[in-house]
Formats: C-alpha cells, sequence, structure tokens
C-alpha cells in the first residue's frame, strides 16, 4: 500500500531547502520551482517539483497525490516554472489518463525517492499503471505564454 503525503515540520524544512538550493540552480536538473495562484487566496504560492521531459514535451507528475498545488494548477492553469534564476510562464495541461501511463513509468524510473507513494513496481502492466493516474495526475507544460 503506498504511503500517503504528510506535511509536517520535517516536510517543510525539506522544501525550503529544495526551494533555495532549485533557486540558486543546484541539485537534480530536472527539479523546479513552480509558481502556482491559490485558488481561494489568490496568493502566489511555490513548491519544489520535478519535471520529466519526454519526446520533446515537459511534464508535471503529482508524485505525492493531489495535493494543493495540483487543485491550485486546475484552477489557474498558467504556472511560473523557475530554475537557477530564470523563469517561464507556462500553461499547465492534464493529460488523459493513457497519455499519463509513459510519463508516470518514466518518472517513477527517474525519481526513486518517491516510490513510496505509488502502488507499483517496476514490472507493472500498463492497467497497473493506469490505475495509478487518478491517484498521481500529470500535466503537460505548454508554452511560453
Amino acid at each position: 500500500m503506498a504511503k500517503t503525503y504528510r506535511i509536517g515540520v520535517g516536510t517543510k524544512a525539506v522544501n525550503a531547502v529544495f526551494l533555495a538550493m532549485t533557486r540558486a540552480g543546484l541539485g537534480k536538473g530536472y527539479r523546479h520551482v513552480l509558481t502556482v495562484v491559490g485558488r481561494k487566496t489568490g496568493r502566489a504560492y511555490s513548491i519544489p517539483v520535478d519535471v520529466m521531459e519526454r519526446d520533446g514535451e515537459r511534464w508535471l507528475v503529482a508524485a505525492y497525490g493531489v495535493t494543493n498545488w495540483v487543485r491550485n494548477v486546475r484552477v489557474a492553469g498558467d504556472v511560473t516554472l523557475s530554475r537557477g534564476g530564470r523563469s517561464e510562464r507556462l500553461r499547465a495541461v492534464e493529460a488523459g489518463a493513457e497519455e499519463s501511463v509513459p510519463v508516470l513509468r518514466q518518472y517513477w524510473r527517474e525519481v526513486p525517492v518517491t516510490r513510496p507513494y505509488f502502488d507499483v513496481t517496476a514490472s507493472s502492466t500498463h492497467q497497473e499503471f493506469l490505475a495509478e493516474v487518478r491517484r498521481h495526475p500529470v500535466f503537460r507544460l505548454v508554452g511560453p505564454r
């Protein structure tokens, strides 16, 4: 059974470190800072995310499930991705289930720290990964805007 993502003091501290590192351009090249306007507050929120590149396109994967950034992106649509002093405004379009499976597989392979939040393994079938899409939405990044 997959772990459930909880935001506690430790998670907030780790996110703060990754935010600072990513803003400075340090760490894994796929890590970026996602900034999105809150659906209720209208305030901009920033969180470190991992962006997958596949077939010439970029993708966001909700590795920890349907968290607040996912809900905010669904409402706002427009996001800003930043890394190392560079920023770009993009449109995040939620992908369909079939389209999401290859991205989820790639993400699962390339970002092992998030594997406990998935109910799949390296040998899981297409159908098993398809079942994960509901819990781990995928967004295609389109732009710049």
